[in-house]
């Protein structure tokens, strides 16, 4: 198999922040992640570097469902008719009838939405391969395996074909190689346990090479994927402590900007401008506060129920 092809679909104008990846299956084209309806000119201007062209493409492989990543989807789907979809069995609805998602997302971007992400068209269930994780797919000449990793999202998929695994947003934010993986931790489904489990199920797979959707390519390595949970880890305390000191929820977003930025400046002087497009730092506030608070209302019932 010859080597994935990464396409930077420069969000915003800015490079390095959203990948897709191009595979040749022998039998037409998949591609990992096709990003939002915005980037749809640089995913076609990436294919045609390439000598291809959408029309080429036959399978859209998503980690999950989140505008930055699969917004495009279904207008990729009405300009490549043979083409179809993969998701996860609790992301599909939202493919096929994206209102309530668009609307969510209306709710935090407002008159930002088209400049951002641009439309969403629905797409229509029978272009959908809906997958659980864990099956094997044959796609062309390539043997594919979604691998379920929620943490992130609970409808996120990684992809293991041969020596490359495609670890969309569970595999962290890491924009080059100077700077340590940090975890995105946007609302609504952050779950710290499931994350740790991800992260143990994709330091298992037996392959050389990572691909991030923020972004780039890296070598599968013990070293990044501790880097990861430890960063993790220290942003969840930093919101937590935060939160149980009563400060509010402002008052804990501009400190861990402001630590956030120092950390990575020392990685790289670049570095804060283009996370911020990423993933800026509210939302990752704004996602951990929720998980913090949502535990808390467990932690509370199983005391009740003792």
């Amino acid at each position: 198999m010859s080597a994935p092809e990464q396409l930077d679909l420069h969000f915003q104008e800015v490079p390095g922040v959203i990948a897709a990846y191009v595979l040749d299956t022998g039998d037409g084209l998949a591609v990992v992640d096709v990003g939002p309806a915005s980037t749809l000119p640089a995913l076609e201007a990436g294919l045609t570097a390439l000598g291809a062209s959408l029309s080429d493409v036959r399978h859209v492989l998503l980690t999950h469902i989140h505008l930055d990543h699969a917004g495009a989807t279904g207008t990729v789907l009405d300009r490549s008719p043979r083409a179809r979809a993969y998701v996860h069995e609790r992301g599909a609805a939202h493919l096929s009838r994206p209102e309530r998602l668009m609307a969510s997302a209306g709710q935090i971007y407002g008159d930002q939405m088209e400049r951002l992400w641009g439309e969403m068209r629905p797409t229509h269930p029978e272009r959908l391969r809906v997958l659980s994780g864990d099956e094997t797919l044959r796609l062309g000449g390539l043997e594919v395996r979604p691998l379920y990793t929620p943490g992130h999202a609970v409808h996120h998929l990684a992809y293991h074909v041969g020596d490359d695994l495609f670890v969309g947003d569970v595999g962290g934010i890491r924009l080059d190689a100077r700077q340590t993986p940090r975890a995105p931790t946007p609302p609504p489904d952050i779950d710290l346990p499931a994350w740790r489990r991800s992260v143990q199920t994709l330091r298992g797979i037996d392959a050389r090479r990572l691909h991030l959707a923020h972004f780039g390519g890296y070598a599968q390595t013990q070293a990044h994927w501790d880097g990861l949970l430890a960063r993790m880890e220290q942003d969840a305390e930093r919101v937590r402590a935060g939160l149980e000191a009563g400060e509010a929820l402002e008052a804990v977003t501009g400190r861990f900007t402001d630590e956030l930025w120092t950390e990575l400046r020392a990685e790289g002087a670049d570095l804060p401008d283009r996370y911020g497009f990423a993933c800026p730092p509210w939302m990752s506030v704004q996602g951990l506060a929720r998980y913090w608070q949502r535990a808390a209302v467990r932690s509370s019932a199983a005391r009740d129920s003792g």
